[in-house]
């Protein structure tokens, strides 16, 4: 299937769901609380320039990027807070539902009936609406701040005690496009390179757009620093990107940043080190054009095994093939950690982890909550960070 014809399809799904979702809002909070005259022109208008926003802007913006700028911020505000409605809306229908069933319980048949009823709607309704503006400037506020280090430590089993203590600054998942530019990726790069540390991994998802489009705003990754070097695999919106992802490997490698293709270096001073190993994101398979295809084995083949081993993986299903393959850490993102709850446990529906630190048998995950945000510029229950791993040896005598 052709690029063009796949992006085709998928936006006609995701325009006949916000066609549906809309008409649903129209029922619970315009039919069903039996607005009249000029207040429900006004309703059904909003309703369907609503669903019209949120259709232009996940379209234009790729066609026209100058009025994609435009409508970004509305429309990804909107976008957010219609997920919030949708969750308090099916809220006030398991409510609804629950008080029908009593009444039928208690022999109250008409408990409900006529105005009773529609003002049982209109409470729902505004209770629904009130929740959402609380919820929705809390998750935008979530986004506007600092953004944290988080700081964890890693057991491993062969890392030699000279590297324990080793620092690997993960980032991943900024989506540097249409809503976060050059100051976010200057504070990024600021915060980075202030945590002194032996690596910094870039772990996919940096960018939503062209290598045009997108220079200047990702000028100051060049000033990352490293002692071990700044290094980068792929995520699957590297993919998506008109540019292709092969035109952001190619960039990224001109600033300086490693571009790991299914490729392993070494990280220390011969036996008294460990691999670092990064594999392009599983969404490659699909991009043929773009280069190769996500290969775990190739990446480690021909290693020593006595070695320890970190595999940089946008996406964290791909620890069930890494452990196998005896990884001891593998480093992923593309979760968000759900970014706006309870958005989370349909992420799980495609993912094994969403968040933190699990070990897999012998091997280990952390999967990051990303850096900056994709769509609505909200987070709920899943902050930004960059994260500071501290690698320790589990061989004895370490500290």
């Amino acid at each position: 299937m052709s690029r063009t014809l796949g992006f085709t399809l998928l936006f006609a799904v995701v325009c006949t769901i916000i066609a549906g979702l809309h008409y649903y809002f129209w029922i619970r909070l315009v039919r069903d609380t039996q607005m009249s005259g000029l207040a429900r022109q006004l309703a059904t208008g909003s309703v369907v320039g609503l669903a019209l926003l949120v259709v232009a802007t996940v379209s234009v913006g790729r066609m026209v990027p100058r009025l994609g700028r435009v409508l970004a911020w509305p429309g990804f505000i909107w976008m957010g807070a219609m997920f919030f409605l949708l969750v308090a809306l099916l809220g006030a229908d398991i409510v609804r539902l629950l008080a029908s069933l009593a009444s039928r319980w208690f022999a109250a048949a008409n408990a409900f009936d006529g105005s009773r009823r529609v003002f049982a709607a209109r409470v729902l309704a505004s209770a629904a609406l009130a929740s959402v503006g609380g919820v929705t400037a809390a998750a935008i506020r979530a986004t506007r701040g600092h953004i944290a280090v988080k700081r964890i430590e890693v057991v491993l089993q062969r890392l030699p005690v000279s590297l324990d203590g080793t620092r690997i600054v993960q980032m991943c998942d900024m989506h540097v496009g249409g809503l976060l530019g050059r100051e976010f990726v200057e504070r990024v790069v600021h915060t980075a390179n202030g945590l002194a540390p032996d690596i910094i991994a870039v772990v996919g998802d940096l960018v939503d757009g062209t290598v045009e489009q997108l220079r200047p705003a990702l000028a100051s990754l060049a000033n990352l620093r490293a002692r071990h070097g700044v290094f980068f695999v792929t995520g699957n919106h590297e993919y998506y990107s008109r540019s292709g992802a092969r035109a952001w490997m190619d960039e990224l490698d001109g600033m300086g940043l490693r571009v790991l293709r299914n490729q392993r270096v070494a990280i220390g001073n011969g036996p008294e080190g460990f691999d670092l190993a990064g594999v392009p994101d599983r969404s490659a398979a699909r991009f043929p054009e773009d280069g190769p295809a996500e290969d775990i084995a190739g990446a480690l083949a021909g290693r020593d095994p006595s070695r320890a081993v970190v595999l940089l993986a946008h996406q964290p299903v791909s620890i069930h093939k890494a452990a196998s393959l005896g990884v001891d850490l593998q480093l992923s993102g593309h979760t968000h950690g759900g970014q706006i709850w309870p958005w989370g446990a349909l992420v799980r529906l495609q993912q094994p982890f969403i968040r933190g630190l699990h070990r897999i048998g012998e091997s280990q995950l952390y999967v990051s909550c990303g850096t900056g945000f994709w769509g609505p510029p909200m987070r709920l229950g899943a902050p930004a960070e960059i994260t500071e791993i501290v690698l320790r040896s589990g061989k004895t005598g370490a500290g």
